[in-house]
């Protein structure tokens, strides 16, 4: 999702030794000998007399990982499951040690299976990956046998060199090596960039394209991100670089592959849709293809030339396997496996030796939860158990305490509980006349990255607040910005929400107390927001008095989609949204009289 990006947190990290700072290598990845080859090791074909003139080949994928090794708290780790008499159940789901052993138990009886991923596999972190620049992640998704990913928006937070350190290894050229005698091997898998160029040469990022081959079978992967990149992160994360149309670019590397005697063609898209359910069984076919779905990745799949056999997308985490129409009008499936490492889809891919190409007709996918009710896989608990004790003394720091769940990422209303609270945080740190003499906050809701849980995730007890569970809630560490807007400019900022770029899907900012308004979705564009409804403490806003407004760095840039808020002048940098946080949880809760989640009465919404 939309998002803040991370600043340089060297301060808040757990400090190893610079042992031996190795110098990024080039952008463009040098893969391994053999990497594209060797087909997950599972199985090795029959390769004896006859070969069959089809052979099935299992894709599975996943999306929208963002370094979550442990199992996603609250809400925020439950998937949804419409059962045959209409009731919705909530399923407990994710943790990398669970994904393992279910792509492991998918990969058994099936000698032709490649993995695919569709972007954001790190950035917005929890802190065991977050702390240690998503070293962690880019380890288990090599053990999880990962054969290839598209970049996301998330692989650019840190910028471009970053994403080079995470793809070829390398220590940290600041914080050096974490773990003493141990270097950063990188990415044992291609990450592919084919709609992100230099500006200076027009030269790919990184590899556009990869090319999976077992015993003879060959599938060619493209991989690109969403074009909008750049209005979602930060400016110095994606500085120097430019963002292509996806259905352009993907076509021009098709006809590529085509023309190299690749036929059989998989895009991986960070970019995707919305299904009219948000079950992860739901027929998005239903009542014919495609019409339960609706979103970018529609306008993308009807664009994207038919020599291209199937796509897995992202970005939106949510969960759809679809078939959506190419431009021949023939179906293809279209597919995203929610977030979190909560779902995988398997896709049946059958594959003709002679044509070298994908029976269409053929083409089967069903999304799976990756429940917690199986075995764990012990070389994944191995990996999060050695990490975790790097960043516990951190990590386990109480900051405040909480009665009940105060939800952020797992509420789908505009209005969040948590929204509150971070906006509330974010205004009393800058109200003070030496901090910026803030008067109202905005906090953007892709940047709440879970939810504030009542269960404790560890030792500390229930109801305790760690530096860790505050750390993954606002992971980027994004400083703080107090500007001047005019009352114009702020009900101008209020209707950007539900139009422009986020006309198709709103992003409703949270906001301070104080700050009031009616929302109208029964109308459309800015006119959803009710401009004569807007008031700060009771007062109508005046559209000539200008207001110093508090926001994060990335929506003082105009980020989301925001350009009114990037027009804030006479800017005081203040701390950073996580401080803010911290110090709002210990200045309002103590064990006796712990937090309570806050009402949501800001936003008046009418459907």
């Amino acid at each position: 999702m939309a998002a803040t990006p991370q600043k340089n947190r060297a301060s808040r990290r757990v400090l190893a030794a610079a042992a031996g700072l190795a110098t990024v290598g080039a952008l463009v990845a040098a893969m391994p000998a053999g990497a594209h080859d060797r087909g997950n090791g599972h199985g090795h074909g029959h390769g004896h007399g006859h070969k069959p003139r089809t052979v099935d080949v299992q894709l599975l994928s996943f999306n929208d990982l963002h370094g979550n090794l442990e199992p996603p708290a609250g809400s925020a780790g439950n998937v949804s499951k419409t059962h045959p008499d209409g009731t919705v159940e909530a399923i407990p789901a994710g943790g990398v040690e669970y994904l393992a052993t279910s792509l492991r138990t998918a990969r058994k009886g099936n000698p032709y299976s490649v993995t695919a991923a569709g972007g954001d596999m790190v950035g917005a972190s929890p802190l065991l990956s977050g702390l240690f620049h998503d070293e962690p992640t880019i380890e288990a998704l090599n053990g999880l046998d990962l054969d290839v990913t598209a970049v996301g928006n998330h692989e650019f937070d840190e910028g471009a060199t970053e994403l080079a350190r995470l793809q070829n290894g390398g220590c940290h050229p600041v914080e050096g090596c974490y773990e003493k005698g141990k270097k950063f091997k990188g990415a044992d898998f291609p990450y592919l960039a084919a709609n992100v160029t230099k500006e200076k040469t027009g030269k790919p990022l990184l590899k556009p394209y990869t090319v999976w081959k077992k015993n003879g079978v060959k599938i060619g992967f493209i991989g690109v991100t969403l074009e909008g990149t750049p209005d979602i992160v930060t400016a110095n994360g994606v500085k120097g670089l430019k963002f292509h149309d996806e259905v352009e670019t993907i076509n021009k590397y098709a006809r590529e592959l085509d023309r190299k005697g690749v036929k059989s063609i998989v895009a991986l898209i960070h970019e995707g849709g919305a299904p009219a359910s948000t079950s992860y069984n739901y027929d998005c076919d239903s009542p014919g293809a495609g019409d339960g779905i609706s979103g970018p990745i529609v306008d993308i799949a009807k664009g994207i030339t038919p020599k291209v056999d199937a796509l897995v997308t992202g970005h939106t985490h949510q969960a759809y396997v679809c078939t959506v129409p190419d431009p021949a009008g023939k179906p293809r499936m279209v597919t995203s496996a929610s977030s979190f490492g909560k779902l995988y889809t398997d896709t049946t891919l059958t594959y003709d030796r002679r044509t070298k190409d994908i029976v269409r007709t053929s083409v089967k996918s069903a999304n799976h939860v990756v429940t917690r009710d199986q075995p764990k896989a012990p070389d994944m608990t191995r990996l999060i158990d050695r990490w975790n004790k790097l960043a516990a003394p951190i990590a386990n720091k109480p900051q405040g305490w909480i009665s009940a769940d105060i939800n952020g990422r797992g509420s789908t209303a505009p209005e969040k509980p948590l929204g509150n609270v971070i906006a509330d945080a974010q205004l009393e740190g800058l109200a003070p006349a030496d901090k910026g003499g803030a008067e109202v906050a905005f906090m953007n809701p892709g940047g709440i990255r879970a939810d504030l849980v009542h269960k404790a995730s560890g030792s500390e007890g229930d109801g305790v607040v760690t530096y860790g569970e505050a750390f993954t809630v606002q992971p980027f560490t994004n400083m703080m910005n107090v500007v001047d807007l005019t009352g114009a400019q702020l009900v101008t900022a209020l209707q950007q929400q539900v139009s422009g770029p986020n006309e198709a899907s709103p992003k409703i900012l949270q906001v301070s107390e104080g700050l009031t308004y009616t929302l109208d979705l029964t109308k459309s564009g800015a006119d959803r927001v009710v401009a004569d409804s807007i008031k700060l403490n009771g007062e109508a806003i005046d559209p000539a008095r200008t207001y110093r407004v508090a926001m994060n760095e990335f929506l003082a840039g105009g980020g989301d989609g925001f350009p009114a808020l990037g027009e804030g002048t006479n800017k005081l940098v203040g701390a950073s949204d996580l401080d803010l946080f911290n110090a709002y949880l210990a200045a309002h809760s103590t064990a006796a009289a712990p937090l309570a989640p806050p009402a949501t009465d800001r936003i008046t919404v009418v459907q």
